[in-house]
């Protein structure tokens, strides 16, 4: 996510700390350097103007020029101006005083809404609310379709109807919801290729009958510049009452889209970062502002590892390791933890100086899977207990697991350094796997 301008501006600030003393002339310099990096990442140029043109204000007064750490002390405006282009708070969705709360989904067609719909549901399912998708898209060949497909993915119900009124499908689509007892309802509205009068007016139609409580924007984080155009001429014809950003993740730049809530006024409030419905989170403008910087977000970190970590199994295995009674069965339920809570790169790049550490290094997410399959190719009494695992037994887990001797070798070694060091630690206060090796391939956390 933004790896570009991430190491562009890292690259910036590590010769700004490198300066015992700053100038106007060495900040000017910086603040041109920096204006680069943010046009490149497609950061809208009248955007990028007035943000440049804040930090230098700052980065000129006196307690900076005077400052012992001046370097320190213009990341830090920096980190404070890319909050305010963000929004400076989060903004939770509205919601209905009568059930259901109706959210509109808004966008160009292809920008990700109807997968968005998705993550959505699942979000506010894990929030104990219970939604239902209305299929409101009458255009798009199989939008339907595809719309109850995601619905069996995250098992959520979807509402449709072989009638060509959106209007009339997202009214009975109410009258459903309260039958059902579903307290949110998902409107996936329709979209086109490019703006046109016909589809501004539906949606236009569609919000005078419905009244949604929340119209959401969906923005496709890899658009460029049009993304920006296509929201202003939203915002003005439709007066959307938030943005979520879709497929963050896959690319570098993604400055444009970051862009859209300083051009529109409206807050960003949900980001995409993947493929799979649960990779959806709340926009935090201050974490957001510290990933850009390579400070990490080890607050949405830990949020990840409360959504998945089940306590009691945390309760208990904290028991075995003071016991030192940790099996290979306890190592293989850790591991399925840690996949819960997403890619490993991306939970990496979340604790501060790791991220700039790992940009060249490919992070091999397949080695959860050799793990589990020599794991899996052992017999119980073999998880159990590591030290009867002979010649013979780990040629015979290596060929079960399609995997070499050298690799069961290799984790059966680290398993061994792992219980050492659990040994040396069981003093200290259980915090987690940190500091473990994960298996061959993997490293350690």
């Amino acid at each position: 996510m933004l790896e570009d301008l991430t190491q562009r501006l890292e690259s910036i600030f590590k010769k700004l700390r490198g300066y015992g003393k700053l100038t106007e002339n060495n900040i000017t310099d910086s603040m041109k350097e920096i204006r680069r990096a943010l046009l490149e990442a497609d950061v809208n140029y009248k955007v990028v103007k007035d943000f440049i043109s804040s930090v230098q204000e700052r980065s000129v007064g006196q307690d900076v020029l005077r400052s012992i750490t001046p370097g320190q002390l213009i990341v830090k405006i920096v980190h404070d101006e890319l909050i305010k282009l963000f929004g400076q708070t989060t903004t939770d969705i509205k919601t209905a005083g009568i059930p259901p709360t109706i959210i509109m989904l808004a966008g160009l067609q292809g920008s990700g809404k109807t997968t968005f719909a998705g993550k959505l549901a699942t979000f506010l399912s894990k929030k104990g609310k219970h939604p239902m998708l209305v299929a409101a898209d009458i255009y798009r060949p199989a939008a339907i379709e595809q719309l109850d497909i995601v619905g069996k993915s995250v098992n959520i119900p979807v509402y449709s109807e072989d009638v060509k009124n959106p209007i009339k499908i997202c009214q009975n689509a109410i009258s459903e919801a309260r039958r059902r007892s579903c307290d949110v309802l998902i409107l996936d509205t329709a979209g086109r290729l490019h703006i046109d009068d016909a589809m501004m007016q539906e949606l236009e139609e569609i919000k005078a009958a419905i009244k949604p409580h929340e119209i959401l924007f969906v923005a496709d984080g890899m658009t460029g510049q049009d993304a920006v155009n296509t929201a202003r001429e939203f915002c003005d014809r439709l007066e959307f009452d938030g943005i979520a950003l879709t497929k963050l993740d896959g690319d570098t730049r993604g400055g444009a889209a970051l862009s859209i809530r300083a051009v529109t006024q409206k807050p960003i409030k949900f980001i995409g970062i993947g493929e799979k419905f649960d990779a959806i989170e709340q926009f935090y403008p201050e974490r957001m502002a510290s990933r850009i910087l390579g400070m990490g977000d080890v607050v949405s970190l830990v949020e990840k590892a409360q959504e998945t970590i089940d306590r009691e199994k945390a309760a208990k295995l904290e028991k075995k390791l003071r016991k030192q009674e940790f099996t290979l069965e306890d190592f293989y339920d850790q591991l399925q933890q840690i996949k819960k809570m997403g890619p490993l790169d991306q939970l990496l790049g979340m604790i501060p100086g790791i991220g700039s550490q790992i940009k060249d290094v490919k992070v091999d997410d397949g080695s959860f899977t050799r793990i589990e399959a020599i794991i899996n190719s052992m017999t119980l009494q073999e998880r159990r207990n590591p030290k009867i695992l002979n010649g013979s037994r780990r040629r015979r887990i290596a060929l079960g697991s399609g995997t070499r001797v050298q690799d069961v070798n290799q984790l059966l070694n680290q398993f061994g350094q792992m219980k050492k060091m659990l040994k040396r630690m069981q003093k200290m206060p259980f915090g987690g796997l940190r500091r473990i090796p994960l298996g061959p391939g993997i490293g350690t956390i």
